[in-house]
């Protein structure tokens, strides 16, 4: 549906420009919810305006649904964009208007009569559940209200692609939580390929099927969800991952010190990640009847990611038979880390 080849932007600025976002390819799939994660000032922003050509690129080409953008005159694109529907972290509603004439605005030069334009006006509004917000101006409503009418909006013109640019940033978690679940459902009725721009890897756990990282105007890393969280390669990818997970707690008290982690000689602290086939399995009381080993859990994680539980433990381990015990968790395919011995 979208792809993206050796995208570059530049922004004047300096002796060479800013390089906003560089030599960057990427394919989206139709009907996928895409992430594209970064801290502030990776480049996010920049490259999903480029998509639609709210930024032109410098270099480099856009094509969404086989048609390349970058090689359309200022009309063509004008229509084209009607494909791509688009929210906002600060929802941008017109605040003079109601509610039903926001999600109208994009239908005024569609040919529908007025009747029609009221009939889908009524539809989207019971999409995004908010049948009885028509007459309502923005001012009246919540954040999370505002976004659903910005969702409304966009889906308007029957997109085939809905951007969201840090669409849920401006919102409190459990509004971030039902938005997502909202986008998430239009996708799955809808079939829309949807492209999620954050700077939370939370976001990116629940709704998204593939991401791609982005670090000073670079993707870094790409794939399917469950193989980035269980298997980071980037260091901004695992700082990330870490951010959804109390996990990475462990090396913070080993820094510090704390009584917590606190060894006797012969004890190892390890992390473990458990993925896919064996989640499900025993390890830990199996290890410790076989090898004679104790194991004190002290931090744990279960993330359920597209269905697919993913585990993670920080355990002590205590015995003359840990590293056998070690290696016998590699050979079962859980991923061990050994964080301190003591």
């Amino acid at each position: 549906m979208i792809t993206l080849t050796h995208v570059s932007k530049i922004f004047p600025g300096g002796e060479s420009g800013v390089h906003a976002v560089q030599d960057v390819s990427l394919h989206i799939a139709p009907g996928e919810i895409f992430g594209i994660i970064g801290y502030s000032g990776a480049g996010k922003s920049t490259l999903v305006r480029c998509i639609n050509l709210l930024e032109r690129p410098t270099q480099g080409t856009v094509t969404v649904d086989g048609r390349e953008l970058t090689s359309l005159s200022e009309k063509e694109l004008r229509q084209e964009r009607r494909k791509i529907g688009m929210i906002f972290q600060q929802f941008n509603l017109m605040t003079a208007r109601t509610v039903a004439q926001n999600v109208a605005f994009p239908l005024k030069d569609s040919g529908l009569s007025k009747e029609e334009t009221a009939a889908k006006v009524t539809q989207l509004l019971e999409l995004v559940g908010l049948p009885d917000k028509a007459g309502s101006y923005p001012a009246q409503l919540s954040g999370g209200q505002k976004q659903r009418v910005a969702i409304a909006r966009a889906l308007a013109s029957d997109p085939k692609v809905l951007l969201c640019d840090e669409a849920t940033s401006a919102l409190d978690p459990q509004t971030t939580a039902s938005i997502l679940r909202l986008i998430r459902d239009i996708n799955r009725r809808t079939g829309i390929t949807v492209v999620v721009i954050t700077h939370e890897m939370a976001v990116v756990k629940e709704i998204c099927h593939r991401v791609a990282v982005m670090e000073k105007g670079r993707v870094v890393e790409t794939g399917d969800v469950f193989s980035l969280f269980s298997a980071p390669k980037e260091p901004v990818t695992r700082s990330f991952v870490s951010t959804t997970s109390n996990l990475s707690k462990a090396e913070e008290f080993i820094a510090e010190g704390a009584p917590l982690v606190a060894l006797s000689p012969g004890q190892v602290i390890a992390r473990l990640t458990f993925a896919r086939g064996n989640v499900g399995e025993a390890a830990i009381s199996q290890l410790s009847r076989q090898f004679g080993v104790d194991a004190n859990i002290i931090f744990a994680n279960v993330d359920i990611l597209e269905g697919t539980p993913l585990g993670g433990l920080v355990v002590i381990f205590s015995g003359e038979r840990v590293g056998e015990a070690i290696a016998w968790l590699s050979e079962k395919n859980v991923v061990v880390e050994v964080l301190k011995r003591g």
